[in-house]
């Protein structure tokens, strides 16, 4: 007979959960397991670190798996994976940090470590990463919650007086934009790049792309988000996605282009901005497939790409990278007793520009 959950999940813990496929989250007494990917054990494991919750931003994929959209969750979930805090416990074996020391762990608690892909820091395309929570073979819960544990690998180090609140939504927005900007070769300076969408994806995109000295067109559909675009995060310029005339304007003007929306919309549009050579790179995860006709990337020789999170070793690096650049996220800071209606607003896209829970604060036992 298998290990009881008590045994398996020693550490009592304090989170918010949804039950079932309404979403609602509310609180749930739960034991948080401790591991080493391979080895379950039921102590804080040589290699695993410890840490006081203090802030968790929302992310579009927490309301994802609350109501089930992708049909895989298991309830109750505990959603989170942009999660910051303060070390309270650290293994034997741990080098990395210590006792006191702020610290970060976004999408991915565990991989395999010996593949080609975790051999090339690229932890997030390992056929057994672990997801910080909702994991498909092993039970994970998320930063929704009064503390967490994961092995030192996965675990983020805060640079000196960088925001955790601000920050935390780069754990995932951040180096899903970051990621894909340095693949792709898109932060050359000079460089003429689109971002579509100004929301909790695109408006960090658009920060990182100035840092790099790159000039930056925002795509949206939304002519109301153009001061804000130019004027707060320092795009050059705007087009408005559902104005031909500046759509036509635009033809042929851009190296390349992350695309951040995860609504439904034509990709042709997009590909006629490119240049030569130009690459559109997919970020977001729309509901129906794309319709993608092959003559419009064959007279161009351009390319549709995608990209998913970033490795650990590129996280650290993003997060250092955007420290060094005062490059936070736009935040509204939230009591954990407000995250259901904050879910309802960010169903409506009613957010500037991501929810982030202050846990520390205010998660209390009811």
């Amino acid at each position: 007979m298998g290990n009881s959950p008590e045994t398996v999940h020693p550490v009592k813990a304090l989170g918010y959960a949804a039950r079932d496929t309404s979403g609602v989250l509310s609180t749930i007494n739960f034991s948080r397991r401790t591991f080493n990917i391979d080895v379950v054990n039921t102590e804080t494991g040589d290699e695993d670190v410890r840490f006081k919750v203090l802030y968790c931003g929302v992310c579009h994929t927490d309301l994802h798996f609350v109501k089930n959209e992708w049909n895989n969750t298991k309830y109750p979930v505990i959603p989170g994976h942009e999660i910051v805090g303060v070390v309270t416990e650290v293994g034997s074996k741990v080098k990395k940090v210590k006792v006191g020391d702020h610290v970060g762990v976004g999408c991915i608690v565990g991989c395999c470590h010996s593949c080609n892909q975790c051999g090339a820091n690229q932890e997030q395309y390992c056929s057994k990463m672990v997801h910080t929570y909702n994991d498909s073979s092993v039970v994970t819960y998320g930063g929704y919650s009064d503390h967490m544990v994961a092995n030192e690998h996965f675990i983020v180090t805060w640079p000196k007086d960088y925001p955790l609140d601000g920050g935390a939504p780069l754990l995932c927005a951040g180096i899903t934009v970051y990621s894909p900007i340095r693949y792709y070769g898109l932060d050359k300076p000079g460089m003429h790049v689109g971002v579509v969408g100004l929301g909790g994806l695109g408006h960090v995109a658009v920060k990182f792309l100035k840092a790099l000295g790159v000039k930056v067109t925002v795509i949206s559909t939304s002519p109301k988000k153009k001061e804000e675009a130019i004027n707060t995060f320092g795009a050059d310029s705007f087009l408005v996605s559902r104005d031909q005339a500046q759509m036509q304007g635009g033809v042929g003007s851009l190296d390349g282009i992350i695309d951040t929306v995860s609504a439904d919309h034509p990709l042709v549009p997009l590909i006629a901005l490119l240049k030569p050579n130009g690459k559109l790179v997919l970020v977001g995860a729309p509901t129906k497939p794309y319709e993608l006709p092959a003559f419009p990337l064959l007279f161009g020789r351009k390319m549709v790409g995608g990209s998913f999170i970033g490795g650990i070793k590129e996280t650290q690096e993003m997060i250092e990278f955007a420290a060094k650049h005062n490059i936070t996220a736009a935040i509204e800071l939230i009591p954990i007793e407000y995250i259901n209606t904050a879910m309802e607003r960010l169903q409506k896209a009613d957010v500037r520009y991501r929810f982030v829970i202050d846990i520390g604060n205010t998660l209390k036992a009811p």
